[in-house]
């Protein structure tokens, strides 16, 4: 029966790795300049004749595009899963929980005051500002919708969406206070990826592999603290210090993300119930699982966002949010009687 499991769980990695390198070949090989897949492949691999010009558009603009697309899909999927479990609430996600606008209001406040005196350059300053405020936010919410020992599913949806609207309008106060810088921060509040290169790539991919290791630690407490802190607690979860450790694992990750693309909404959200689907609820298949779900969905939506009105691109925030937000309502109708 074990063994039976075990191929089962392999042969549903190897199908969502297929779709990973699926999602990839398409994606490098559309755009203004189309390429086909197998001259794609080629130039990837290195064993191309195709011209110069093909070579600087798969290696130095679209692949750095499409990396970073991937991460930021797999990190915002990984925190959502987190986050659901954390606050036993399928409708929790870096979203809705108001953290992905306290990291733009940091990252805003970075961009509008880029002078501050740091020892960080200005890649790490933003990054700094976008990390407080997601976790500012966090905790915050945190301890609204928390009361007689347990947060509420319904007071925390309810808290990071109000909070959410205050941090979005306090950075189009920001943004009409400081016309000069209205470009950029209209970046972060859309979402794109459009400004992607192989250096962000890689920060992301580290901080991706770091908080991933960290949740993937604390996956058998998370499994707990699904049915509940007290529960969890006569398990032997030390919960207080999990729950901390995770808000400050998830709320990086999502203030890493943020600070390369933007706001982008409702990939923490849908991944984490479509993997569950094969997965169950073990985190420990779960995390993984979503990380490369979020990728693959992340990947596919920054695809549609540069072809559908091209040349013109469209926010890939917007795109999710057409896709997430009526899954959102579904999600919200089915549990209106707080069932987990």
């Amino acid at each position: 029966m074990e063994n039976k499991s075990k191929r089962k769980t392999l042969m549903q990695v190897m199908m969502l790795c297929i779709f990973l390198l699926l999602a990839i070949l398409i994606s490098v090989s559309i755009g203004s300049a189309n390429v086909s897949p197998w001259e794609s492949l080629k130039i990837i691999i290195g064993c191309s004749e195709a011209s110069e010009v093909y070579h600087t558009i798969i290696w130095k603009v679209r692949l750095p595009r499409i990396l970073l697309s991937g991460l930021t899909g797999a990190g915002l999927a990984l925190a959502g899963t987190t986050f659901q479990g954390l606050f036993q609430n399928p409708l929790a996600d870096p979203h809705t929980l108001g953290v992905s606008s306290g990291a733009a209001l940091g990252a805003t406040i970075a961009i509008i005051f880029g002078k501050i005196p740091m020892m960080f350059p200005k890649m790490g300053q933003i990054g700094l500002f976008a990390f407080a405020g997601a976790l500012l936010t966090t905790l915050l919410v945190y301890h609204i919708a928390r009361a007689g020992g347990r947060v509420s599913a319904v007071h925390i949806v309810l808290a990071g969406t109000a909070i959410s609207s205050m941090l979005s309008a306090a950075i189009s106060i920001l943004m009409i206070f400081n016309q000069a810088q209205v470009e950029k921060v209209y970046f972060w509040t859309l979402g794109s990826f459009s400004g992607a290169s192989w250096s962000k790539a890689a920060f992301l991919l580290i901080l991706v592999v770091l908080c991933g290791t960290g949740m993937l630690w604390h996956s058998r407490d998370l499994d707990a603290l699904t049915v509940g802190e007290e529960a969890a607690a006569s398990l032997g979860v030390d919960t207080i210090h999990t729950t901390k450790s995770l808000i400050l694992i998830a709320s990086l990750l999502v203030a890493g993300c943020v600070s390369v693309s933007g706001i982008i909404g409702f990939v923490g959200l849908l991944m984490p119930h479509i993997l569950r689907i094969l997965t169950g609820a073990s985190h420990r298949k779960l995390l993984p699982f979503s990380a490369i779900g979020g990728a693959v969905f992340m990947i596919l939506c920054d695809t549609c966002a540069r072809i559908v009105a091209s040349p013109a691109e469209i926010p890939v925030g917007a795109v999710t949010a057409l896709l997430g937000g009526p899954y959102f309502i579904f999600l919200l109708y089915r549990n209106k009687k707080e069932v987990f």
